[in-house]
């Protein structure tokens, strides 16, 4: 029986910033006193993000964005604002598209839900108030101190329901931060693959949007 939901947010209700990120990584390559291309930076941007949010002191998403950013345009030889390149992106946290058959769902959602999400909470409250969106509770890493796959993020959400972790599914679009992270905190994890790869083997569950996460529900 599944008596509530958690609910990853950037991928998995609302489209993620993907095409901000490659634009840019566009932008710092066309920049770079050193030959690297777009798609290199993207990779290094990303490695050092990660290695920003996974480490301490805890640093809010916008701070890892930047602080990470600053780091790949000094190795390439980019100049410029790191800040500055990183302000699409940070309007973009504020107002995304939502994803195909989110509104569906959640209209026709008769269970409590939480999201818990990788995001500093302000850029969160504006997107969710952007779709006129309404959810039980909401779990942010800002508040949390600590970024997904933590147990913390996860525990925080479930005390947010007051379930137990064998009441709940968790539902996100990353391998490592959603389904890795509630599978060791002993939740059943929903992969959302909003890109279509190959089928995830530790996933309970495999959806392309929440459109599908309503057939997953039934089964129960």
């Amino acid at each position: 029986m599944v008596r509530g939901l958690l609910l990853d947010f950037y991928g998995t209700v609302v489209e993620d910033d993907d095409a901000i990120i490659e634009a840019v990584g566009a932008r710092v390559a066309a920049g770079a006193s050193r030959p690297v291309g777009a798609d290199r930076v993207v990779e290094e941007w990303t490695r050092e993000f990660a290695a920003v949010a996974d480490g301490t002191p805890f640093r809010t998403l916008r701070e890892c964005a930047t602080r990470s950013l600053a780091t790949v345009m000094e190795r390439v030889g980019c100049p410029g604002d790191a800040a500055r390149l990183c302000a699409p992106q940070f309007a973009y946290w504020r107002a995304p598209p939502v994803r195909p058959g989110t509104l569906e769902f959640l209209a026709g959602l008769d269970l409590p839900v939480c999201v818990v999400s990788d995001v500093d909470r302000d850029d969160l409250d504006a997107a969710i108030a952007h779709h006129g969106l309404s959810f039980t509770a909401v779990v942010t890493s800002q508040e949390v101190g600590a970024y997904k796959p933590a147990a913390a993020m996860f525990a925080r959400g479930l005390a947010a329901l007051s379930l137990d972790a064998a009441d709940v599914l968790h539902v996100g679009d990353s391998a490592r931060n959603d389904v890795g992270g509630a599978h060791a905190a002993g939740i059943r994890a929903v992969w959302v693959n909003r890109r279509g790869r190959p089928p995830l083997a530790k996933a309970s569950y495999e959806i392309a949007d929440l459109g599908g996460l309503a057939a997953v529900l039934r089964a129960f």
